[in-house]
């Protein structure tokens, strides 16, 4: 029985989508549930899953190619099994061919602990988690290098050995002795630079800024990390503890929290805080809603669950729609300085850099102090110099003396 594989129903505001990975090819033996192609929205990528066991019959569309809901992709011949390749006589044991990597799946995986990476398909990291894989070992075969679910079957079956890498998406175009490169912007991608030219030419950007001496944050975190971390099974990080102070400061400057819409200004009476993150696909802001309501613990979970989702590509679109402000990190890559651009249609967004010793003058003696230069960039239309500064201010002083975010003041 031949059975249609077809595009699902995608997320609310999604049109259509892009064919970005085929996992199986004409001929292959697929089981259910088993994902047979990754597409690309310009948020999320959505894996189709096989809806039965049996053979990849014939493939409709080709990788690049953009689908809407409902649309054919593919057929699966139900119950199928790839044709057997004859045995040559007497072949010697040694020389057997290896077990298929669907049945190495099946067993357990003798490989210790699991240790998962950044750009691993959502399948994969199921796969390697359930079998204790270690993925640092295997290269990823899928675009842009990601760690695909055959890449870990074939490491698996071949004893660590990881699947052969594809061939690179596009080749070098000869122009004499400089080369250049044409490669298509991914959705994502083009969705970024939408929404950035959107940014510039609609709202009244303006940034201020202020430092911050984090001298008592870190030794907070020196401190009480490690019982932090056996208590609450996460580490903690610097992101929880600028989430609290901006939630605090966004009470305090309520305008800085609201947004345009059509002549009218929103309040919002509650802070979900977009936390930007950096994929190989491109910035992704998933957002950590009722931040101002939880815990340190509770905000480094969601930010590490949400990281991990948005770089695996299994984060779903509604974890990154809304947000009422944003805190973007240039400093993880060394920035001491920037200018954030505003995540519309907020009105705020806070920038965070490299942390510097510098020589800073205390109770008048001259000291080396952790300092970190912290920039708001506002939409002036709604949000005045005045309440920009107040609300860094804000910040500043709940950092520099953290008890304040226990005491609410």
């Amino acid at each position: 029985m031949t059975i249609e594989v077809k595009v699902p129903v995608l997320p609310e505001s999604v049109a259509d989508a892009t064919i970005a990975t085929w996992h199986k090819q004409p001929g292959d033996p697929v089981r259910r549930d088993e994902n047979l192609i990754d597409l690309e929205t310009d948020k999320v990528v959505l894996e189709v899953p096989s809806p039965t066991d049996g053979v990849l019959a014939d493939v409709k569309v080709a990788e690049g190619d953009v689908v809407t809901e409902g649309q054919l992709l593919g057929m699966i011949e139900e119950g199928a099994a790839p044709a057997e390749p004859a045995e040559p006589a007497e072949t010697p044991a040694e020389d057997a061919p290896a077990e298929p990597a669907d049945e190495a799946v099946a067993a357990p995986y003798p490989g210790g602990e699991a240790k998962l990476v950044d750009g691993m398909s959502p399948s994969a990291r199921r796969l390697a988690a359930d079998n204790a894989v270690d993925a640092t070992a295997i290269e990823g075969s899928g675009r842009g290098g990601r760690i695909t679910r055959e890449d870990v079957a074939g490491h698996m079956a071949g004893g660590g050995e990881a699947a052969p890498a594809a061939p690179a998406a596009a080749a070098p175009l000869p122009a004499g002795d400089r080369p250049v490169e044409r490669v298509k912007m991914t959705r994502l991608r083009q969705r970024i630079a939408e929404r950035m030219i959107d940014a510039q030419s609609t709202a009244a950007m303006l940034t201020s800024f202020n430092e911050v001496d984090l001298g008592n944050v870190m030794a907070l975190r020196a401190k009480y990390k490690a019982d932090f971390q056996d208590r609450h099974g996460v580490k903690l990080g610097f992101m929880s503890f600028f989430v609290k102070a901006c939630c605090e400061a966004l009470k305090k400057h309520p305008i800085v929290n609201a947004s345009v819409d059509d002549g009218d200004i929103i309040y919002h009476g509650y802070c979900d805080v977009g936390i930007a993150v950096s994929t190989e696909r491109g910035l992704m802001v998933p957002v950590v809603r009722d931040a101002d309501a939880m815990t340190l613990a509770e905000i480094e979970k969601a930010i590490a669950d949400y990281a991990g989702q948005a770089r695996s590509g299994s984060i779903k679109l509604e974890d990154l729609q809304g947000g009422t402000f944003t805190i973007t990190n240039g400093g993880v890559f060394g920035s001491l300085i920037s200018t954030p651009i505003l995540n519309m249609p907020q009105s705020a967004i806070l920038g965070m850099h490299a942390i510097k010793q510098r020589p800073m003058v205390v109770d008048g003696e001259i000291v080396a102090r952790p300092m970190m230069y912290i920039a708001l960039t506002y939409d002036h239309r709604i949000v005045d110099g005045q309440d920009a500064v107040l609300f860094l201010v804000a910040v500043k002083e709940a950092l520099e003396d953290p008890s304040r975010l226990l005491l609410n003041l």
